[in-house]
């Protein structure tokens, strides 16, 4: 399978270069990066043999015959390669967040209409898309929960996207039980933020940003007598990897454009994920 990655000489762009150069089965064809073009791709990433250059235009995904394309840019170049991409028939894989839901809407009306399909996740790493779930779950015999994500300090948007497709998430799946989360009860806010930032149905989200961090996120939840913390934490950004890795082998066979890679570990373990949504709110 032939892979180009928008963003190949950004922190996550270089990992998801690496990433597919060592796997036998993709071949990495594109590597762009407009601040980078022209220099060889083993300056910036540490590959060896390749014998790519940094491209500063989309040109060279049709010209390389790439069949998908991997982005970790910024949300306004996400969405026009993603848009370019449709167009031109060639599937996306996106870690990017930060897309608003115009945005997304214009990329599944695209993707539609397209021979190609797109993964959009705001996380790609199997544990924290696990810690989403296992949320889900608790979600209906708790009384209370907040949701503190903490990320390094170059993150520009705040919550994460994790965050609140998590808070998305505890939301429609606890309205299927007809019963919100207790109300907040402060009433006397001495510092403007405190509190964090208030979702749907009494879900608390606080964003922390602290240098040395990569991605982490804790969701703690309360009831009578007791507490749960479930907790997810990425040391280093090759976390993400067996996910992505995983939406580029997978996107060819989906639909349209799909949110999150629930799909995908749903089919790694043989459940109908269909099912799991009628039954229990779902997340796509």
């Amino acid at each position: 399978m032939r892979i180009g990655v928008f963003g190949a000489g950004g922190q996550m762009g270089t990992t998801v270069c690496r990433a597919v150069a060592e796997d036998p089965e993709l071949t990495l064809v594109a590597a762009i990066d407009p601040r980078l073009s022209g220099i060889d791709l083993s300056q910036v990433t540490g590959i060896n043999g390749t014998g790519l250059e940094v491209s500063g235009s989309k040109e060279s995904l049709t010209s390389a015959k790439a069949q998908v394309a991997v982005d970790f840019t910024s949300a306004k170049s996400a969405f026009e390669n993603m848009m370019w991409c449709a167009r031109h028939n060639i599937h996306g894989v996106v870690g990017t967040t930060g897309l608003s839901d115009g945005q997304m809407s214009q990329l599944t009306d695209a993707f539609a209409n397209s021979r190609a399909n797109c993964i959009i996740a705001p996380n790609f790493a199997i544990g924290a898309i696990l810690m989403m779930r296992f949320s889900e779950m608790a979600s209906v015999f708790f009384d209370t929960v907040d949701i503190i994500e903490l990320h390094h300090d170059r993150k520009v948007d705040a919550p994460s996207g994790t965050a609140m497709e998590t808070a998305r998430r505890l939301t429609k799946f606890r309205d299927s039980s007809r019963n919100p989360f207790a109300a907040d009860p402060t009433v006397k806010v001495m510092l403007e933020g405190a509190r964090g930032g208030r979702f749907e149905q009494g879900v608390q989200v606080h964003s922390l940003r602290v240098r040395g961090m990569v991605a982490h996120q804790e969701v703690i939840f309360g009831t009578l007598g007791q507490t749960l913390t479930i907790r997810h934490d990425s040391y280093d950004r090759t976390s993400f990897m067996p996910g992505v890795i995983l939406a580029i082998k997978s996107v060819t066979a989906l639909s349209g454009l799909v949110r999150g890679i629930d799909e995908l570990i749903d089919a790694r373990l043989g459940l109908d994920h269909s099912q799991l949504k009628s039954e229990g709110g779902g997340s796509k």
